[in-house]
């Protein structure tokens, strides 16, 4: 998910899941998608927010740690639109932010199952692109949509976001394995037609109750699924879209 650096993992599913990956077209390999995953979670045991640095101390020394890293790094909507080269960096830049373990696991989950054949179908240099921009674009949206919120925004949920729209143009009839909280975590499985589009409706439901305090930034899931839809279906849309290739995947509260 993305979430605001002061939202704490309460919210999150806290049952285990075994998920098996989504392998791209002909099993070959999805170097993009494997360096973000990994530049992600190197950047993340690095920073103040992984715990594990001495050097940023405990307690409150480490909150406060905490807290500077994310306003260095993250989106500030109250100061992304002023006129300062460093605030327009910061979508950018909070792509590869997260604010807790969980946050981090949740949405390099979403990365390795989806990003796969999604990246083989684009192409590498594509993807990356895609990837970067439409991220860049859904906190841009946010933040112009909340622009007097003091609040970090930090996480790479926008540009998964994108890439879940883009798997819904892309592999609408792949078989996509869902747990679902309210039957118990019974495994089922769905066509990416019918999962995808009431995750959406999820984040949809949730961005309309959803302040501009601390907490998770749906309107971002929603502007990255829909650029990542629209980026899909004006590039391939006169070409063959692939289906019926099983991909696994969590449902419920445990969302990018």
């Amino acid at each position: 998910m993305i979430r605001n650096w002061s939202r704490t993992a309460r919210r999150t599913v806290g049952a285990a899941r075994k998920l098996v990956p989504a392998r791209p077209p002909g099993g070959r390999a999805a170097p993009v998608t494997y360096t973000l995953i990994t530049l992600c979670c190197l950047l993340f045991l690095v920073s103040a927010a992984a715990g594990l640095n001495p050097l940023y101390g405990t307690g409150e020394e480490q909150l406060a740690a905490q807290r500077a890293h994310f306003r260095r790094w993250g989106v500030i909507p109250a100061e992304l639109f002023e006129d300062s080269p460093g605030s327009a960096l910061t979508p950018a830049t909070a792509l590869f932010v997260h604010g807790s373990w969980v946050h981090l696991l949740g949405n390099m989950l979403f990365l390795y199952v989806f990003g796969a054949m999604t990246e083989q179908r684009m192409g590498r240099l594509q993807f990356t692109l895609f990837y970067l921009g439409c991220g860049y674009l859904a906190l841009l949206g946010y933040a112009g949509a909340n622009a007097h919120s003091q609040e970090s925004l930090v996480g790479a949920s926008g540009a998964i976001s994108a890439i879940l729209g883009a798997f819904l143009f892309l592999f609408p009839r792949a078989r996509v394995t869902s747990l679902l909280p309210f039957l118990f975590f019974l495994p089922l499985r769905f066509p990416a037609w019918l999962v995808l589009p009431f995750w959406a409706a999820l984040q949809w439901m949730a961005a309309g109750r959803a302040g501009d305090g601390p907490g998770v930034a749906y309107l971002a899931h929603l502007v990255g699924f829909g650029l990542g839809f629209v980026f899909a279906w004006a590039r391939f849309g006169r070409t063959t879209r692939v289906g019926g290739v099983p991909v696994t995947a969590p449902e419920g509260e445990n969302q990018p």
